[in-house]
């Protein structure tokens, strides 16, 4: 699959200028006020929507508002406080476990480390990745969601399918002073233009860089969904 800049990192570069134009300023949009705050919004957002993360966690942080909390109550207790969450069953048991590894060998704070962040129960390289990155102003990567994975590959940045593998192509050709910003930028443009089954590639500002678009690519339109 080719580019039409030439290169990958012609044509991301090129992506990236044009992004930041539309979107000057892009910015996490799940609302937290402490690094625990952080990971448990990260933690519900899986497969759902920071809307509704937003909604629920609005009255969970005033309840919540220590490992030691979450380590204490029960299941059963944290599955109808998030109630509305996808998967909420299963993610009350990961707020209980991640409550009781917090207390039990962080001394109650977020760990700023890859390893100790994926050791926590329903932490991935993408939730650690944003909890480095928003919470203790680490960049060691670049988060991969539906929108970065679905877009980067209509934009033949990047011929990976697995997030792993498609953040370390990107990895190489993304400037690494943008790792952060660009995931935001592809989810504002997600959001808005480049959406998962209806793009609106008439009225896009990527479209003459698009081989999605020009009809030269094999990416398939009709994969993927939203994070957030």
């Amino acid at each position: 699959m080719g580019t039409p800049l030439g290169t990958r990192e012609a044509q991301a570069v090129e992506v990236i200028d044009r992004l930041y134009e539309a979107y000057p300023e892009p910015s996490i949009s799940l609302n937290f006020s402490t690094r625990l705050e952080l990971l448990v919004a990260v933690v519900l957002s899986a497969q759902c929507t920071d809307e509704r993360v937003n909604e629920v966690t609005a009255d969970l942080f005033e309840q919540y508002d220590s490992p030691e909390a979450y380590a204490d109550a029960t299941e059963e207790q944290l599955a109808e406080d998030i109630y509305g969450i996808t998967f909420h069953n299963n993610k009350a048991g990961y707020l209980n476990g991640i409550g009781e590894i917090l207390t039990e060998e962080h001394d109650g704070e977020v760990p700023d480390t890859m390893s100790a962040l994926t050791d926590l129960p329903g932490v991935g390289r993408k939730t650690a990745n944003v909890v480095l990155q928003h919470g203790h102003d680490l960049t060691e990567g670049i988060v991969v969601d539906t929108h970065v994975q679905r877009i980067s590959r209509r934009l033949a940045l990047t011929e990976e399918e697995r997030p792993e593998a498609i953040e370390s192509d990107l990895m190489e050709v993304i400037p690494e002073a943008e790792w952060k910003e660009y995931t935001h930028l592809l989810i504002e443009y997600g959001r808005d233009t480049c959406t998962a089954r209806n793009p609106d590639c008439g009225d896009c500002r990527l479209a003459d860089i698009c081989p999605s678009e020009r009809g030269d690519s094999e990416v398939d339109l009709a994969s993927g969904e939203a994070w957030g």
